[in-house]
């Protein structure tokens, strides 16, 4: 299959070349694609500057615009080299807040090593952003119908679908609510998410084949469920911090803020007591939280899991069936 270099003059793209090279190795060097190197190949071959004509980068005066049309060619130089740094880009702001993203590369490379795509599979992604994730798996399954992305903004599903066609791929593209899948392109046998949220939304179980695996975030961290069928799925947690843009539409619920007024600071600024927060959300306090997390021994994210039967959703630590379980929503 054809990768096309965009409407690029030939000394960005012999720079973007040298970038991408060069961010495929410090992926690789990081282990990312030890569990399936066939990414290698996708992260070498697709290119990522098409999918960001233009991001958004944080400094002292607001947000600075990158372009890839700006008529200052140092300024076009740095919007490249920026494309291909290992960070997440904001793509699209509405009144100060990130609604879009191109979420960072080696983060995409241990998502898509942790989904264990096969030859064949049917695979639904949940927030299309800005079509480059959609890409690699297009790559990686063929243009045969294999790939489905969905979002819920029209914006965002029209850009990224040019982004795809400019370099020659194209995955089916669908506006909706994600949360409610995709049931005229299923079944699946893979759900990958790219957004975060509250919970396991059933709507996708019941689009899945049985054996699925969905890769959902779920509470700062990342969700593997193997689903059993239409109503039973459970998983664990990989060991990944994972942050990403809230999903939009049907299922999203917005966080309360939480006080860890009292609490010590080693607890503060742990990321996997901040995990265990976020996972039990509305069932513990931080203090009950706390005091859970300092007895069993300040556990990482791979000892909990998430639990789907039915209309319910449990998340666990150690054991689906041990004392220790929360409610999801």
């Amino acid at each position: 299959m054809g990768v096309g270099l965009g409407a690029y003059d030939t000394g960005i793209e012999a720079l973007a070349a040298v970038a991408r090279a060069a961010l495929v190795r410090e992926i690789d060097a990081e282990g990312a694609f030890a569990g399936d190197p066939v990414w290698r190949e996708a992260f070498a071959a697709v290119p990522r500057h098409p999918f960001v004509p233009y991001y958004y980068v944080a400094g002292r005066r607001g947000h600075e615009r990158r372009w890839g049309e700006s008529p200052d060619r140092e300024a076009r130089e740095r919007w490249v080299r920026g494309a291909y740094e290992d960070v997440p880009l904001a793509t699209r702001l509405r009144d100060g807040e990130l609604v879009s993203s191109s979420s960072q590369p080696s983060l995409m490379a241990r998502m898509l090593v942790a989904l264990q795509v096969a030859d064949g599979n049917r695979v639904l992604e949940v927030g299309a952003g800005t079509g480059y994730n959609a890409a690699l798996l297009a790559f990686r399954l063929g243009d045969d119908g294999l790939v489905t992305t969905i979002d819920l903004e029209p914006e965002i599903t029209e850009s990224a679908r040019r982004h795809l066609d400019a370099v020659g791929f194209h995955p089916a593209v669908v506006t909706g609510d994600g949360a409610r899948g995709a049931p005229e392109r299923a079944p699946f046998d893979r759900i990958i998410a790219t957004c975060e949220l509250p919970t396991v939304p059933r709507a996708w179980l019941a689009q899945c084949r049985p054996g699925a695996r969905i890769l959902t975030p779920l509470a700062t961290g990342l969700l593997a469920l193997t689903v059993r069928d239409a109503a039973h799925a459970e998983g664990g947690f990989l060991p990944t911090a994972a942050y990403f843009v809230p999903l939009r539409g049907e299922g999203r619920v917005e966080p309360e803020d939480v006080s860890l007024a009292g609490l010590p600071d080693r607890a503060r600024e742990q990321e996997t007591f901040r995990f265990l927060l976020a996972l039990t959300r509305g069932t513990l306090d931080p203090r009950e939280a706390y005091a859970l997390w300092e007895r069993e021994g300040v556990p990482e994210r791979e000892r909990y899991g998430v639990t789907v039967d039915g209309e319910h959703a449990r998340a666990w630590l150690d054991d689906p069936a041990g004392p220790y379980a929360w409610p999801l929503p």
